[in-house]
Order: structure tokens, then C-alpha cells, then sequence
């Protein structure tokens, strides 16, 4: 059964075979804006020894924390990752609250699912979950955006009570209530 929890090192070979995937689809590549795609590119040679993934996961872990070390602009997240043993099948983070760039795309959630999990209902679980989450961290309500084009993301959010407020660029932005 597949659970939502903190990251945890005994998917270590699940999730560099996840990352292989992501790399597939050319995340990670310079131009890739996601949050998968700049941590392929921070860490993903360190990643591949134990002794790295598990600073990775310890990292991920801390950037809970008010007094982490983040770069400038970036703010407090809980990472979660959706594992069923040892096989990692997605992430989503709850940014613990607004930066203005984040009020334009981005949102308080970001969520992703590797290539091969995709289509069984993942997405909208870990969301449902994670607005819980985010109740705990005090967000009445969460918002998210997505690509103008993901319909899948789209029904996501919308399946998890999303109201769509606009678009901005290339991306919808809904607000999702969290209680």
C-alpha cells in the first residue's frame, strides 16, 4: 500500500531509476524550470552513493525548517514523497507560504509523479493528502498553478476542490481550499 511521508532512504534505487525517467522526458536539462529539474541538476551526481542520497534526503528533510539553509527568495517547504515499500512513485512539496514569484507561478503545492506511475490516481491522492498538510502549517487555502496545456494537472487540482482565479502567462492558477 502505497503511503505519503516524509523522504526516506530505503528507495534509493527506485528513485534513481525515477530520476532516469524524469531525465528521459529532459528534466533536469539547463532551460527545465521545475523544482525535479533543478535538484536533477544540484544533485544528481551526488545522489548515486548512499552516503549522498541520504544528505540528499537529510537535506530535503530540513528545508522544513525556518532556519535551513535555502537559496535567497526560496522559502520554507515540506517535502513528501508517495513510496509503496521500496518504490518511490512521486513527491509534493507544500511551500509554507508566498513569495510574489510564487503568487505568479508555482503556488504553495507542487506535485510530481514518475513517468512509469503515472495515470493510477497518484496526483490527486498525494493532493488530498497534502492539503491536510498544509492546514497544519496554517493555509486556509492553497494555491497552485499549472501549465495552460496539463489538463491532467488540471482535473487534479479541480478534483481536490481547485477554483480557478486566472490565467498569468502560461499558467492556471486555482485556489484550493484546505479543510
Amino acid at each position: 500500500m502505497a503511503r505519503l511521508g516524509a523522504p526516506i532512504v530505503s528507495v534509493h534505487a527506485s528513485f534513481l531509476a525515477a530520476m532516469a525517467e524524469f531525465r528521459a522526458e529532459g528534466r533536469g536539462a539547463a532551460a527545465d524550470r521545475t523544482e525535479i529539474g533543478r535538484e536533477i541538476r544540484t544533485f544528481g551526481a551526488s545522489w548515486t552513493t548512499p552516503e549522498g542520497f541520504d544528505a540528499y534526503v537529510r537535506w530535503l528533510v530540513d528545508q522544513a525548517r525556518e532556519d535551513a539553509p535555502r537559496p535567497e527568495g526560496y522559502v520554507p517547504v515540506t517535502n513528501l514523497w508517495l513510496t509503496d515499500e521500496t518504490e518511490y512513485l512521486g513527491r509534493i512539496a507544500i511551500r509554507h507560504r508566498l513569495t510574489d514569484q510564487l503568487r505568479e507561478a508555482g503556488g504553495h503545492i507542487g506535485y510530481e509523479v514518475r513517468p512509469s506511475a503515472r495515470r493510477r490516481g497518484h496526483a490527486t491522492r498525494m493532493l488530498r493528502e497534502a492539503l491536510a498538510v498544509a492546514r497544519g502549517l496554517g493555509i486556509d487555502s492553497a494555491l497552485l498553478t499549472c501549465e495552460i496545456d496539463n489538463e491532467v494537472s488540471r482535473r487534479v487540482i479541480e478534483r481536490n476542490g481547485g477554483v480557478l482565479e486566472d490565467r498569468r502567462g502560461n499558467k492556471w492558477r486555482y485556489w484550493v481550499p484546505t479543510a
